[in-house]
């Protein structure tokens, strides 16, 4: 058995190491990504050099430029199977995160199911219809007290409404024929109304003629001014 079999198996055999977890698994992967980018970093510099060498070697001198075209083509194969190696570590490293990740939620919905088994073992269905029942007759006590309050209260609702309408009527004509036995009425002129000019003779009223019509006009005035204010006294 060649030495990289017993590397191997001895180390597959070991019973002692546990296995890693999804966590120190990802950080190796990640670390193994590094290194060989790292690596990819080198080689394309190599790359560039050995191409540089051979350019410049290529007129003067064959055998230097040959020999660093194959050190080249090395470097290049190389190259190529470490980009597969990435791309392989970079396939297993997502399915690890996925499979990380579908364990972790796994792990959480169980410990959710437990905790609603240990909420749910303190409730009985048959008490919570019998609490939800004795809600909903709560409720429908507290409406019909809160629509007993809202209505009007019906004292003196047996009175007629035409009699009161009635009886307050004969008050206001009480009241309307009190007032208007106060009311003084205007006295009547006693002198004459002055006498009216002569139209076909054009002559005009004497002094003492236009003096009496004045002085009656003058007492009518005052008579009227008594009535506005009884009036408006009884109108208040």
């Amino acid at each position: 058995m060649s030495k990289l079999g017993k590397f191997f198996k001895g180390g597959g055999s070991s019973k002692s190491r546990a296995a890693p977890s999804a966590q120190e698994a990802l950080v190796r992967l990640r670390e193994t990504e590094e290194m060989l980018g790292k690596k990819q970093e080198y080689l394309e510099g190599r790359i560039r050099r050995e191409l540089s060498l051979a350019r410049k070697h290529g007129t003067q001198n064959k055998r230097a430029a040959l020999q660093a075209l194959k050190r080249k083509k090395r470097y290049e194969k190389q190259l190529t199977q470490i980009d597969g190696t990435l791309s392989t570590i970079e396939f297993q490293r997502e399915a690890l995160e996925n499979s990380y990740t579908n364990t972790e939620v796994l792990k959480n919905m169980g410990l959710a199911a437990k905790a609603m088994k240990a909420v749910h073992e303190n409730m009985d269905l048959n008490k919570i219809d019998d609490l939800m029942q004795e809600i909903t007759e709560q409720q429908d006590i507290a409406q019909e007290i809160s629509e007993a309050f809202s209505q009007r209260v019906g004292f003196g609702g047996d009175f007629d409404e035409d009699e009161l309408m009635a009886e307050l009527e004969e008050l206001e004509q009480e009241e309307l024929n009190k007032k208007m036995t106060n009311i003084r009425l205007p006295n009547v002129p006693s002198s004459s109304l002055p006498a009216q000019p002569d139209r076909g003779s054009g002559r005009m009223p004497s002094a003492s003629s236009a003096h009496h019509s004045r002085a009656a006009s003058s007492r009518r005035t005052e008579g009227e001014d008594d009535d506005i204010q009884h009036l408006a006294a009884w109108a208040t």
